[in-house]
């Protein structure tokens, strides 16, 4: 089962296309509103759906695709949000394991110290940032109106610019899907150097 799910990382095409829109929808909703799947791939994913809608592997028109996946990014930050409301602090205490690591708490809770309510709009483009900003955004009891204006835009920026993204280069060539492998690597590439760099920054404020 590992094994399956790191060839999912590798190459989701498969699994979506077996999946379809439904499994899309299911891990966009784990990835930004389950702390545990913190792991799971956001940006590629988003960008993968894109260009498979667009070569009609996935049957559902575009529009019902990029709506589908900003409901779930919606729908899991509220989850989060209420997850890290009731746990509050304790969730600072709570054991690690390879599911949970404090250090991702901490970092988050300075990432949104920093950036205030716009840090859940800027955490959509980032990995593992993108799954804890709304749990710290609960453990600090940020007001709902606010939190829910920072996420339904974040939401939209997201699951719009990068689904598109993947829609449109699918239409303009259409071979790019051929070249897969090579887009999921650049997208993590970005997004490590993008993670680290806020990471060092942070850790040179503090």
């Amino acid at each position: 089962m590992f094994d399956a799910f790191l060839q999912f990382l590798q190459n989701p095409l498969p699994f979506i296309e077996w999946g379809g829109l439904a499994l899309v929808t299911l891990i966009v909703f784990a990835e930004t509103g389950l702390f545990f799947c913190f792991f799971l791939p956001g940006d590629y994913l988003l960008f993968t759906a894109g260009l498979l809608c667009s070569t009609n592997i996935i049957k559902e028109p575009i529009w019902f695709v990029v709506l589908c996946i900003v409901v779930a990014a919606i729908i899991g930050n509220y989850v989060g949000y209420f997850f890290g409301k009731s746990v509050g602090k304790g969730i600072y205490n709570k054991k690690e394991s390879w599911f949970f690591k404090r250090k991702h708490i901490e970092s988050t809770e300075e990432f949104f110290n920093k950036y205030g309510g716009q840090a859940l709009i800027m955490a959509r483009f980032l990995p593992i940032m993108r799954t804890f900003t709304p749990i710290v955004a609960g453990i600090i009891r940020m007001e709902m109106g606010k939190f829910s204006w920072f996420v339904v835009i974040g939401a939209i920026a997201w699951g719009t610019s990068i689904t598109l993204a993947g829609f449109f280069l699918g239409k303009i060539f259409p071979e790019i899907i051929h070249y897969l492998h090579y887009i999921i690597i650049f997208f993590v590439a970005v997004t490590s150097v993008v993670a680290i760099q806020s990471y060092r920054k942070m850790n040179k404020a503090k």
